[in-house]
């Protein structure tokens, strides 16, 4: 895991600057670091390296390829990496060249000269962001893995074109003067995270997951092509379903499981995984520990809160198993500790509130390990989420009501003085909905206050409307690519990535292998869920190691009580302070009155909207990234 930049076409002194930037993701790359320009200055790259695989200076970066034709910076791990190199012997690049290192890195740049990039690409499994330099061609590659786990921004500074594992690396770069992308302020507002393409600033965006783009040097013409396709692999998982009975999916799932997980503990550092005694990490570090010749390490978070306290229970599963296992009690004080440092690890508004617990965990594992393992992707893959039940339920009794008689009767409750109760709002919203697909999206927009926020009114597109209603024959299966489109790229894995690398330490995500991921597209709804009660088939794995009845609990996850502590002490003078609405009116971006409003209802009538949070995470990125 590392950071990389680089700039093409700067007009300044591109040494310095991509040093700056270097030195801006320090935490992501804390044990070396390197930088290459290009005799005729057009292109710099910059590298920070945390050493994971071949800790010599073998696989230091920038790296030059074996004939120096291209030129490497690479953030990320190729788990087939060995399959790559067996690929490469049987060809062109054949077993007569020595290889420098044992790195991962190495393997992936010789693969791009030999196969070129779009092959590679589809031949790696694992999560990357680089840049691949052709000084024959005259081009930089840009490519981010198929579901996002490695963040790749980039776009034009100072009339050069820029890129960055860190969005405030291009902060540094001399003449950096982007303004904010106000248009994006209102699926800020109402998701708390921002999606790709989009950014906080204009003109930088994030490059897709499963995507690569081509940069000419000369000219700064780009053009990107799709390598990998999650709507296209969840569309070919429905048109070749699994045929065989549950158990039998149980046995591949755990087949393919293992084999992920096989390949994510391969590390030349200590390894070691989150257990937060939910399904899917109890799943991940049962198979770990059973491929596992000693003791794995784990890791979880508690807090005195029983309401949100799963330590005790992560305790008893690490005790069954036998691992080796490590907890951490985080206290208000923890929380408030932490706050001023996430508009750094971030760079841009981010608000989901368990990037707090999030980070502590983080912190705690990496004084015992370099590698951990998540059991992220469970819920949205194999249809955990409690919302799927809901929106299954609602479509259920909707769906044989023509649109044309709903849409009328919905315009007629959102603008009546029924309304102004949540109920009747949300029921009069959802009326509105034309499949399964708008059910989802309106969960998050049905309280109109979200739209008031910022002054300036976006009308951006974004990919919860790439989706058309009924793409997908189940419900389920449609709401659950919906959140793998978005949701999870651009909440969850911001979230692990961003505070994981804040602490120096690289997360892997087994459930996120290609081939488990495109098995699991493949499975029935009625493997997945019945009810109530989700993630059946993973179920099936987990019970084979651990006993039901130990797994038969409320999920809780690593999530805090936000809203409580915001009500007490120094954490909310750090709110009002940042709410001032003197402060708000001089900077003309947010509506004061509504934000006052916000506030007031929380602090005077007991109605906490989880916008507050996004709204505190905004002001504070505003007040000490953007100002």
């Amino acid at each position: 895991m590392c950071g990389i930049a680089g700039l093409i076409g700067f007009k300044g002194d591109p040494k310095a600057s991509v040093e700056k930037m270097n030195q801006r993701m320090l935490h992501r790359g804390p044990d070396d670091g390197g930088v290459f320009i290009s005799e005729d200055k057009n292109v710099a790259l910059g590298h920070r390296r945390l050493s994971i695989v071949d800790l010599s200076k073998n696989g230091a970066q920038p790296m030059f390829s074996h004939s120096g034709r291209f030129v490497m910076v690479y953030n990320g791990e190729i788990y087939n990496a060995a399959e790559v190199k067996k690929a490469l012997l049987g060809g062109r690049f054949g077993a007569a060249h020595k290889y420098r290192g044992t790195s991962d890195t190495e393997i992936l740049l010789e693969a791009i000269e030999t196969f070129g990039v779009s092959k590679t690409l589809k031949m790696c499994k694992g999560m990357f962001g680089f840049a691949a330099y052709d000084r024959e061609k005259g081009t930089v590659t840009l490519a981010r893995d198929r579901v996002g786990e490695k963040p790749l921004y980039y776009g034009t500074v100072n009339g050069s074109f820029a890129f960055a594992s860190d969005i405030g690396c291009l902060r540094v770069v001399e003449g950096f003067d982007n303004e904010i992308n106000t248009d994006v302020l209102d699926i800020y507002f109402t998701e708390g995270y921002i999606p790709a393409p989009y950014s906080i600033y204009k003109d930088i965006y994030k490059l897709e997951a499963g995507t690569f783009m081509t940069v000419d040097v000369k000219t700064l013409e780009t053009k990107t092509e799709t390598y990998w396709s999650m709507k296209e692999a969840a569309l070919n998982g429905q048109n070749r379903p699994f045929r065989g009975s549950r158990q039998e999916a149980a046995d591949e799932l755990e087949r393919l499981l293992k084999e992920s997980i096989k390949g994510q503990m391969v590390a030349d550092v200590p390894v070691g995984a989150f257990l937060s005694a939910g399904i899917d990490s109890s799943t991940v570090v049962s198979l770990m520990q059973s491929l596992a010749p000693g003791k794995v390490r784990t890791f979880t978070i508690g807090m005195d809160d029983p309401k949100y306290n799963e330590a005790a229970y992560a305790k008893e599963i690490a005790r069954h198993l036998g691992t080796d296992h490590t907890e951490l009690y985080i206290t208000e004080k923890d929380a408030k500790e932490v706050i001023p440092k996430l508009s750094f690890m971030f760079g841009e508004p981010f608000a989901d509130s368990s990037q707090i617990p999030t980070y502590l965990v983080s912190r705690m594992t990496r004084e015992h390990v370099t590698v951990s393992l998540s059991g992220d992707g469970g819920d949205e893959l194999f249809c955990g989420y409690t919302s799927y039940e809901s929106i299954d339920r609602i479509w259920g009794k909707m769906r044989n009501i023509p649109y044309f008689l709903r849409k009328p009767v919905s315009d007629i409750v959102i603008h009546s003085p029924l309304a102004r109760k949540d109920i009747y709002r949300i029921k009069g919203t959802l009326l509105g909905a034309k499949g399964p697909a708008d059910i989802h999206r309106m969960e998050h927009e049905t309280d109109p206050i979200t739209k008031r926020i910022a002054l300036k009114k976006g009308n951006l597109p974004y990919k919860y409307t790439e989706i058309p209603n009924d793409f997908l024959e189940e419900v389920n299966h449609e709401t659950m690519l919906m959140d793998m489109l978005v949701y999870h790229p651009d909440d969850i894995l911001v979230k692990v990535d961003r505070t994981a690398m804040a602490v120096s330490l690289e997360t892997r995500v087994p459930m996120l292998d290609r081939d488990l991921l495109e098995f699991a597209w493949t499975l029935p709804i009625e493997y997945l869920r019945e009810g109530k009660t989700g993630k059946l088939v993973l179920r099936d794995v987990l019970y084979r190691y651990v006993p039901k009845d130990m797994m038969e609990r409320p999920k809780k996850g690593f999530s805090i009580p936000i809203d409580k502590w915001l009500l007490e002490g120094e954490v909310r003078e750090w709110a009002e302070a940042l709410l001032d609405k003197k402060k708000i009116s001089e900077q003309g971006i947010l509506d004061p009155e509504v934000v006052e409003k916000i506030w007031t209802d929380f602090t005077q009538r007991g109605i906490y909207r989880i916008e507050i949070w996004y709204i505190l995470m905004f002001q504070q990125w505003y007040e000490t990234e953007y100002k």
